[in-house]
């Protein structure tokens, strides 16, 4: 999992506060679920891109 720091104002930090007390939740719970339900209103539309590599090349011979 990877670590990030957010800066909200004062009243949403309180309202997401309540919403952690309220279901008994940690702040980090909740802004995993708030996260989730925004990227899934997203479809992905590209695969996601994996670690770069060398292309292969094809010589179109037995070298």
């Amino acid at each position: 999992m990877t670590r990030t720091q957010i800066q909200f104002p004062d009243p949403l930090y309180q309202r997401l506060k309540e919403i952690a007390n309220q279901q008994d939740w940690s702040l980090a719970e909740v802004m995993r679920r708030a996260a989730e339900h925004f990227v899934a209103r997203f479809p992905q539309t590209s695969p996601i891109p994996t670690a770069w590599s060398f292309p292969t090349l094809d010589c179109g011979g037995d070298f």
